[in-house]
């Protein structure tokens, strides 16, 4: 149980971080889709096509504006010479042609020389590239913003709108939403998440845990329960777990109960699932709430015991016999009683009736004389 719960906890943060690269690759791959507006010594104004890098920094929200100056030497594959120093209060951004090296240390070289943002263009092509980076310690060290445009636009940016000319270009993003300010509170309630799970995960583990304990013997538990070695004439038939019958020798545990098993059957049961008999559910060892449990049956009588899954099937011979002895006792001491009253109302009426039946007689006995002596001419008293 403990080894499906780390592997249960190890697959929850492998979906979390891998969901978190997946969403940051995401952004990464949808940074700043900007258009760059190039403006002429003489008012002239043109907007060009662009695609941003998947490195480096994002443009600013309004934009970034700078004077265009071409790199030297063109590729950027190497130290280029850095912006003039002439002018100190406005940005540069350097146009870098592409191939022969990387993108990302065509601007990390842009990056060290002193620019602001870096534009490459393609060659022979106007097809526009996203530009990417599989060195994590280059991607680590960018921080200027960089587009890719087509050959044509580098062109039109040569001849008109280059610093030595009298023009500048500004950098806008298609779109201003920072999208970091929604993904980290995001981010932050579903690791809030994850955790309040792993949390509730560890405590259902360990109440559940602490609950089979209580409900498994212990072995120096099982210590105590008597072992009986099985002789021919014994009282035990058939283990009524594995249904095989008992043979000379056998080890039998001997429950409380009074019923017996194959110690090798029934001891994995006591230890693994619960503490009682797997046939009348009587538990072997008492818990601490057992004694309140008897006095309470005590008082209550058996008859009132409320029956539910955990009532035993078969109730223990001893309290069995003894509550049915004393039924059947009650019963018969209260028939004898019953006899004994009816007895005694008999007697009664029969004695009154032979009295009745003596004065009777005698009243009859002394009519008769009387009778006669009226019969034979006697006078009468």
């Amino acid at each position: 149980m403990l080894l499906s719960l780390g592997m249960l906890m190890l697959s929850a943060t492998q979906i979390y971080t891998i969901f978190t690269v997946q969403l940051f690759a995401f952004l990464n791959l949808l940074p700043v889709e900007a258009d760059i507006t190039a403006f002429s010594f003489d008012n002239k104004t043109d907007t060009f096509d662009d695609l941003p890098a998947r490195f480096g920094y994002r443009l600013p929200s309004d934009g970034l504006k700078g004077f265009l100056i071409g790199a030297r030497p063109e590729n950027a594959c190497e130290p280029i010479e850095p912006p003039p120093k002439e002018n100190l209060t406005g940005n540069f951004i350097v146009l870098i042609k592409r191939f022969e090296c990387n993108f990302d240390i065509k601007v990390l070289n842009a990056q060290k020389a002193g620019y602001k943002a870096a534009i490459v263009h393609n060659v022979e092509s106007d097809d526009l590239i996203g530009m990417g980076s599989n060195d994590v310690d280059i991607m680590k060290q960018l921080v200027i913003p960089s587009v890719f445009v087509g050959e044509e636009t580098a062109n039109t940016l040569k001849e008109d709108y280059m610093y030595d000319k009298g023009g500048h270009v500004v950098l806008l993003p298609d779109f201003s939403l920072p999208l970091e300010y929604y993904l980290i509170p995001f981010l932050i309630i579903v690791g809030i998440c994850l955790i309040l799970i792993v949390v509730f995960m560890i405590t259902k583990f360990v109440q559940d845990r602490h609950r089979a304990r209580r409900s498994r013997l212990r072995k120096d538990q099982l210590k105590k329960l008597p072992i009986h070695k099985y002789k021919k004439g014994d009282n035990y038939d058939v283990c009524a777990i594995c249904l095989d019958e008992y043979e000379e020798g056998d080890k039998l545990r001997v429950l409380p109960c009074s019923h017996a098993y194959h110690s090798k059957c029934v001891d994995p049961w006591l230890t693994k699932t619960k503490k009682t008999c797997p046939v009348c559910k009587q538990k072997v060892v008492p818990s601490q709430g057992d004694s309140d449990s008897d006095s309470e049956e005590g008082e209550s009588g058996p008859e009132n015991e409320e029956v539910s899954e955990s009532t035993p099937l078969l109730r223990s011979l001893a309290s069995t016999s003894a509550h049915s002895f004393g039924t059947m006792s009650g019963a018969s001491r209260s028939e004898h009683d019953q006899e004994s009253s009816e007895y005694e109302d008999d007697e009664l009426d029969s004695s009154d009736t032979e009295e009745e039946v003596t004065v009777e007689t005698v009243v009859v006995q002394m009519q008769q004389p009387c009778s006669e002596g009226h019969e034979h001419g006697l006078p009468r008293a």
